[in-house]
């Protein structure tokens, strides 16, 4: 019943414009349309499939009953529309537990490991490098390899960049090409590892570093193929790690890999995915927000080491981490995906691409479900969660040029505290259309954005909105577009001054021509 009522009175919402009493509090945006030096790198919308619960097995790689695995299309039609850029594999803490060579030739022949990081199931190998390169290319996107350093060596690494780049005349290219792939593969996004300060290998950030420049040493270019070299980055706000680990290795890295989850309750007692109250909505808003401080503070460290900004912040773990779904494996991360995670992903967006000089990179954790998934599957059946619908959103960004933008963002209140009410950024795209991207964090109050388009020359914006009646309203398999885009028409422009009623816990996309 929740779910049907949310789908009416969405619906009504968006066909009524929105009260304009003196309970909204005006918002005052400027978007500098003829300043723009930045390129919102598309690779920030990256994804990260690890191999974790359902998200490769009975996720994208399924088969019925006992027939033979094969990648679903449906699911690859779906994250073809939201221009999947990269896919990070196989982990996550997974990565320093494979051994790769496990996961090539026939897979009769493959062999069975138990993933004691994730549910303790059998791993039988079946999607290995192979079959991970094929989605990718299916996908249109790039691959984002991670390598065992935890549990591995220097030439199992080394042999695992010569298997899918080398370009022919040695043994692992010939084992390549007996494996069904004469030509290269041409990865050049490599993770270094994954967490070596936890998972990966506790490791300290100065043995880290000594450690990561003794496996980047061999990563040697073949061809027009050279290595994107990705390290470990900090967890959270560890600022010693980034220091440590680029006054070390600093100028052999290409990208540091920052990870942060959005976690309402202590760790050990998250919060449901959907039964929870106003208190822990604005606690999820706050510690969202918090992402720009880390990156701010981050990229401070390293620009005293990189002035030039040659390093590419890469936040390669976020989104919303809560309990599972009751009755699941515990080790399996399967939760839902409401109205309130779309709105965090909206806001993480927006300050990715507002740091876009030096955030080249992220990877939403992750893909088909586990944690903040696009995707949620039921046997044949699939459903969009409301983050992939703020992903689809968001494709206008790709590889855009940003827009810098001020904003006077209002005020949410709860309880005493507050946090910004709306999150903005804006783009042009190669046509020379702008784009700008809204959230109100505010779940009981419409907010009226009054935008200046400075140095731009408009004649027309039409726009599409991701809300609904309930914080907590979500897809399920029974009701799979309870929440869904609408036409947007709340946006009205009288010369360079465009005005946006924006309502309640919603997500606005606009197009101005």
């Amino acid at each position: 019943m929740i779910q049907r009522s949310a789908a009416i009175l969405t619906v009504l919402t968006l066909c009524v414009p929105p009260n304009t009493s003196a309970a909204q509090e005006r918002v005052r945006l400027v978007v500098n349309a003829d300043l723009g030096k930045d390129t919102i790198s598309r690779h920030i919308y990256g994804h990260f499939a690890e191999h974790l619960g359902r998200d490769i097995y009975d996720g994208i790689w399924y088969r019925e009953g006992n027939g033979p695995w094969r990648l679903r299309d449906d699911i690859i039609e779906a994250l073809r529309k939201i221009k999947v850029p990269n896919l990070r594999w196989p982990g996550g803490c997974f990565a320093d537990y494979y051994h790769w060579e496990d996961g090539i030739g026939p897979p009769a022949q493959r062999p069975k490991m138990v993933n004691t990081v994730w549910g303790g199931v059998t791993e039988d190998n079946s999607f290995g490098t192979h079959e991970y390169l094929e989605l990718v290319r299916r996908l249109g996107a790039e691959p984002f390899i991670v390598g065992n350093v935890g549990s591995g060596t220097v030439r199992e690494m080394a042999a695992w960049w010569e298997y899918v780049n080398h370009p022919g005349g040695s043994t692992l290219a010939e084992r390549r090409a007996a494996n069904g792939h004469p030509e290269p593969f041409k990865v050049r996004f490599w993770g270094v590892g994954n967490e070596s300060w936890g998972c990966g290998g506790s490791m300290t950030p100065l043995h880290y570093a000594d450690v990561y420049k003794r496996f980047t040493t061999f990563l040697r270019p073949f061809g027009e193929t050279r290595a994107f070299r990705i390290a470990t980055g900090p967890n959270t706000a560890d600022f010693a790690w980034t220091e440590g680990v680029m006054r070390e290795a600093g100028r052999q890295i290409d990208g540091l890999d920052l990870h942060y989850y959005t976690v309402v309750g202590p760790w050990e007692h998250k919060g449901s995915a959907t039964a929870f109250d106003e208190r822990e909505w604005f606690v999820a808003m706050q510690r969202a927000l918090r992402m720009n401080e880390l990156i701010t503070r981050h990229a401070a460290i390293m620009d005293r080491y990189d002035p030039e900004k040659r390093v590419a912040l890469i936040v390669g773990e976020w989104g919303m981490w809560h309990d599972v779904e009751p009755g699941t494996n515990p080790g399996f991360l399967y939760q839902q995906n409401t109205l309130r995670d779309a709105v965090v992903a909206a806001l993480h967006l927006n300050i990715f691409n507002n740091h876009a000089d030096r955030v080249r990179g992220a990877n939403i954790a992750q893909t088909i479900n586990v944690l903040q998934a696009m995707v949620l599957t039921r046997g044949k059946d699939m459903i969009l969660t409301p983050t992939y619908h703020v992903f689809e959103f968001y494709t206008v960004h790709h590889d855009a040029t940003l827009l810098p933008i001020s904003l006077t963002a209002g005020t949410y209140e709860f309880e005493g505290q507050s946090v910004p009410a709306v999150s903005a950024s804006a783009s042009r795209d190669s046509a020379g259309r702008i784009h700008i991207t809204l959230a109100n964090l505010d779940p009981n109050r419409a907010r009226t954005v009054e935008t200046e388009l400075r140095g731009a020359r408009v004649t027309g914006v039409t726009g599409r909105v991701l809300t609904a009646a309930a914080m907590n309203a979500h897809n399920t398999f029974e009701q799979p577009t309870a929440v869904q885009p609408a036409e947007f028409r709340g946006a009205r422009l009288s010369g360079s001054t465009l005005t946006i009623d924006l309502p309640a816990k919603s997500v606005v996309v606009l197009e101005i021509r």
